[in-house]
């Protein structure tokens, strides 16, 4: 395993594993079992950096969320899990009741609901301090002052150490930080978002902006993130859940653009010159990219897992990477 520094605090910044594992359905559609395997996997490989939300997986079997905290908490203390491990968490998405989503009834950025859904979170992963701490989704109901002010109190009372942003339009993360920054608080410092090899439309509705796709890395934010070296990203659905090994999970209209075709073609002829998987060689391009990211991924077996965990000792060369690049 590789790792790098996230964060620039001495404080509260990590070093945490080049590959993230994403919990979102530990606890629900991945039984407690196989969970705690892939978890302990992980771990033995080298892994350091587990990702999960207080909403996950609000949509299966009738849950509201939270599923996925209490398993990791569960695990961690079957394992005697300590500060070795990294765990992300997020607020601002959970569904206020049952039956309902973010998108109609979400907890939202208060000031109330920061340092309620914090707590809660802290007890259901058993954690004193939240190692990593998302805003999920954007609330534009309320101030940006008051979220950066409720975030930044929790880490001065050092129940929170690091502070991020998912799915945020990049003109938000700027202006947040800016308020931060007068105000002598901590600012967002890593960034989770959409990103894999294909690009992704960011122009369609969607459930998290009727105007467009806020969750996926555009022009904007690879530009924003070029010029903010200090920022990490963290990439969510490296693998397009899937559609880069399964025909039966077709990539759909998101991912419709005539550069998808040349860009799938290239991947596939490094995949056959490295000896690798295609999702081999995703991961391992988003790892060494001009802005590095740290990729988030899902596994229901171990298998699964494996198969990524080798991606992070894919040295892809110059001239492949390149290619990779300029592709479509």
């Amino acid at each position: 395993m590789r790792y790098r520094t996230i964060g620039t605090d001495p404080r509260t910044r990590r070093e945490v594993s080049v590959l993230s594992l994403g919990a979102m359905l530990f606890g629900t559609a991945t039984d407690e079992a196989t969970s705690y395997a892939i978890l302990d996997r992980y771990v033995e490989a080298g892994g350091t950096f587990v990702d999960t939300s207080d909403n996950y997986a609000f949509w299966q079997n009738g849950g509201q969320g939270g599923e996925s905290e209490e398993l990791l908490g569960r695990w961690r203390r079957s394992r005697g899990i300590g500060d070795e491990i990294v765990i992300a968490t997020k607020l601002g998405a959970r569904p206020l009741a049952p039956g309902t989503s973010y998108t109609d009834n979400a907890e939202g950025l208060s000031a109330k609901v920061i340092r309620e859904s914090a707590e809660r979170s802290r007890e259901r992963l058993g954690m004193a301090r939240l190692d990593l701490l998302y805003a999920h989704i954007e609330d534009r109901t309320v101030p940006l002052e008051e979220t950066v002010e409720a975030f930044g109190e929790l880490v001065a009372e050092g129940s929170v150490g690091l502070l991020g942003a998912s799915n945020h339009r990049a003109w938000r993360v700027e202006r947040a930080r800016n308020i931060a920054a007068a105000a002598g608080l901590p600012g967002y410092e890593v960034l989770q978002y959409h990103h894999t090899h294909l690009t992704r439309r960011t122009d369609l509705p969607s459930e998290l902006d009727p105007d467009g796709d806020p969750g996926s890395v555009g022009p904007e934010l690879a530009s924003y993130l070029r010029v903010e070296p200090t920022l990490t990203l963290v990439a969510y659905s490296p693998l397009a859940r899937g559609s880069y090994a399964r025909p039966d999970k077709p990539f759909g209209p998101a991912y419709d653009l005539p550069s998808a075709p040349g860009r799938l073609a290239v991947l596939r002829e490094v995949a056959a010159q490295t000896g690798a998987t295609v999702n081999q060689v995703v991961l391992a391009w988003l790892m060494g990219g001009v802005t590095p990211a740290i990729p988030l991924v899902g596994a229901s077996s171990v298998a699964q897992l494996d198969e990524s965990i080798e991606a992070v000792e894919l040295e892809l060369t110059d001239e492949q990477r390149a290619r990779l690049d300029q592709a479509g």
